[in-house]
């Protein structure tokens, strides 16, 4: 994984404003953390650059998804609400802040506008690594379990990250195969617009129990729970 400087309180004191003796407002400290790591994860797969270099999105069905992404980076901005693809049925929430400089962090990192197909790597400290996944999960992952009649109580469960950039989930795919020994499988949905990374049952709870490693880290609760009681019918925990 690339090397860089650490993401300190002084990221962006070279920041060059259009005009003269201004300086941009921060609204978020650049400082990695397990709680930064997890909101990177989450402005990854549900986030959104606006063209202007200023203004960040994230939104969600979930509200407690986006008040939890709020504490993580201290933003007090206000919860909205929106519809999506055509309909007046405003069931999304979604917060929006400017903040210049953190906009510039993000497009450092590997972050850009209309990343959904261009998205490759994002450029996260080791230490952070399963934090920024759990973060991606919880925006655009899912987890199903399932008995297959195929064999006799034989019980199933798959985890699975969602993209619509193959080279982005490849590359997932690639860290994950370094630091747990999983590989996985790629495949495509039925209209060929995202790509799923699957993994399932034994490999699947590798990966779990390093995104989930305490009981306190920041997720959404809805997805966490639905898990634990899927692992709870094999005797498992995580």
């Amino acid at each position: 994984m690339k090397k860089f400087k650490d993401a300190g309180s002084d990221y962006g004191s070279d920041y060059k404003s259009g005009r003269r003796g201004s300086r941009p407002k921060r609204k978020v400290k650049i400082h990695w953390s397990p709680y930064f790591a997890y909101a990177i994860g989450l402005l990854t797969t549900d986030g959104n650059l606006s063209p202007d270099e200023r203004h960040i999105t994230f939104t969600s069905k979930d509200k407690q998804l986006i008040e939890v992404f709020a504490r993580c980076l201290g933003l007090k901005n206000k919860i909205g609400r929106k519809a999506r693809g055509g309909s007046h049925d405003k069931k999304y929430y979604v917060l929006q802040f400017g903040d210049v400089i953190f906009y510039q962090f993000l497009m450092d990192i590997g972050l850009t506008p209309n990343k959904s197909k261009t998205l490759s790597r994002v450029e996260i400290p080791e230490k952070y690594l399963f934090d920024f996944l759990r973060g991606h999960f919880d925006g655009d992952g899912t987890f199903y379990s399932y008995w297959d009649p195929r064999w006799r109580s034989s019980y199933m469960f798959y985890t699975e990250f969602i993209s619509a950039s193959k080279e982005h989930v490849e590359w997932i795919r690639s860290i994950l195969r370094r630091s747990l020994g999983v590989h996985g499988h790629v495949t495509q949905d039925g209209r060929r617009i995202t790509f799923q990374l699957k993994y399932a049952k034994r490999e699947s709870l590798l990966v779990l129990r390093k995104m989930y490693y305490r009981k306190d880290v920041p997720c959404l609760i809805r997805k966490r729970l639905k898990i634990e009681r899927a692992l709870a019918i094999m005797g498992a925990t995580l």
